[in-house]
């Protein structure tokens, strides 16, 4: 999915950060001055201010859009910005103090000290975390972005994206796709692919978007857009040469100085984006309390069982190809990982790219005894329960997954991967997801799993995430109860 960088501010949760920490400072500094005490907290009205006012900062910026283009807005138009969100949390917050009749009881003059202080904070503090990420010392937020190009114009190319890139993209390499230059560096970017080679490139490595800049004169690779396609990454293809691209979302924006047409699998406003991280926030913290209470009942019968660490950690592959460590409870013997090669005939998905067994050896308490009766145990439990998935709520608050998503598949099985199959990692990863509740444990084509999760993706609102939680939740009753 993707949207705009231009048109919200979800994507600017620092620069809100730094926002609401400035105004508390500043409430806190105006009240020391004032003379009124050193802990203005301990005052109802006023620390029910302190309140009003970072939800009357939040208000601002998300109603009248202040942070439309924040990154590349010069100290003028900054200065015009920042006065206008101070205007509009000072109307607020009067507006609460003559509803709530609490005027008298609240220093005029503290509050004009605070909306003062809070000006020259939070445009001072605006300025300089620009010049942060100008920098490229703040890779956080930044997207991974491979420019394809002429080798005339690859210097340039790159040179512009530097000079106009805001703390917005990495760039992780180029192809050039009139002359094969790969393991050379241009403008201290290294060629990583040919045209031929470039899409298989995206499909095992971290790669967000890609930019397709060439001259006027040469016609546009349209075989490596259509192998790029089936990848499924974000394209942004120069407004000058418009390649045919079909069935997909499509819309103008600016990727340093050049206008072009950026196209994605899929559409999703800022609101949509805002509704989701939220979610997952809320989830990913019922989770992990919850996690600590499965805790206390779950680590002592894992660790008598199968001596070591509770939690188990595991490097996979997340959005657009980005790794990260996924958390579980340990459901598995110490040596599961050593044992897997031995047990890959056994794999229920023929072409090796997802690991499944009717019966699994290396489960805690699972063993097959002298008759050839299969005996499960602890372990087993922990997986048909889905205990184990509890600890990836950690992940989620992190950012590295969502509550739905698709699954996130080893480094080995991405390795594994056709182009079209880099698709389902078009989004950040899920505890759960549309295959998972189309009966995952019947689903041993790999292919049919990239089709429900590429359906997930185009398809995909803020509904059908509920609806996918809800299914889960029943699926997961269901299986505890049947047991």
């Amino acid at each position: 999915m993707y949207r705009k960088e231009s048109e919200g501010w979800f994507k600017h949760t620092d620069f809100i950060l730094l926002d609401m920490i400035c105004l508390q400072i500043a409430f806190y500094l105006a009240y020391l001055i004032n003379g009124l005490g050193i802990n203005p907290y301990n005052d109802l009205v006023y620390r029910n201010m302190a309140i009003v006012l970072e939800l009357a900062d939040l208000v601002t910026m998300f109603m009248l859009d202040m942070l439309h283009h924040v990154a590349q807005r010069g100290r003028y138009r900054e200065l015009i910005a920042t006065a206008g969100n101070v205007v509009a949390v000072g109307l607020l917050g009067s507006a609460y103090l003559f509803v709530m009749q609490e005027g008298a009881a609240y220093s005029r003059m503290t509050f004009g000290i605070t909306l003062v202080l809070y000006f020259i904070l939070s445009y001072t503090t605006r300025l300089a975390w620009k010049r942060v990420l100008a920098s490229g010392k703040w890779d956080r937020n930044r997207r991974s972005l491979l420019i394809v190009t002429t080798k005339a114009e690859a210097k340039e190319v790159v040179e512009t994206v530097k000079l106009n890139n805001y703390g917005k993209f990495l760039i992780s390499g180029l192809v050039i796709v009139d002359k094969d230059m790969a393991g050379q560096s241009i403008a201290g970017v290294n060629v990583i692919a040919n045209s031929k080679d470039a899409p298989m490139y995206v499909c095992q490595q971290w790669i967000d978007e890609v930019l397709i800049v060439v001259p006027d004169d040469k016609p546009y690779p349209d075989e490596l857009i259509k192998k790029l396609e089936e990848t499924g990454v974000t394209m942004h293809l120069r407004m000058s040469k418009i390649a045919e691209v079909e069935d997909r979302p499509q819309f103008v924006e600016k990727i340093g100085s050049y206008t072009v047409l950026t196209t994605s699998l899929n559409y999703a406003s800022p609101k949509q984006l805002l509704f989701k991280r939220v979610m997952d926030i809320a989830g990913g913290l019922v989770g992990c309390l919850l996690t600590v209470i499965i805790f206390i009942f779950v680590a002592p019968v894992i660790y008598i069982s199968s001596p070591g660490p509770i939690f188990f950690s595991q490097e996979r592959i997340g959005k657009n190809g980005k790794k990260f460590k996924i958390y579980k409870f340990r459901s598995m013997y110490m040596d599961a990982e050593a044992r897997k090669a031995e047990l890959m005939k056994q794999n229920r998905v023929a072409d090796g790219k997802m690991f499944k067994l009717d019966f699994d050896p290396r489960v805690i308490g699972n063993k097959i005894l002298p008759d050839g009766t299969k005996k499960t145990g602890v372990g087993n439990f922990i997986r048909v329960t889905s205990l184990d998935e509890f600890p990836q709520f950690f992940n989620v608050l992190k950012g590295d997954m969502s509550l739905v998503g698709t699954r996130p598949p080893l480094p080995g099985e991405v390795s594994e991967y056709e182009i079209h199959h880099r698709a389902r990692l078009a989004i950040k990863p899920g505890i759960t997801g549309m295959w998972q509740v189309s009966g995952r444990s019947d689903i041993t084509d790999f292919e049919e799993v990239v089709r429900l999760d590429t359906k997930y993706i185009k398809e995909w609102t803020p509904a059908l995430d509920i609806k996918i939680l809800f299914k889960t939740v029943k699926t997961v009753l269901g299986k505890e109860g049947s047991m």
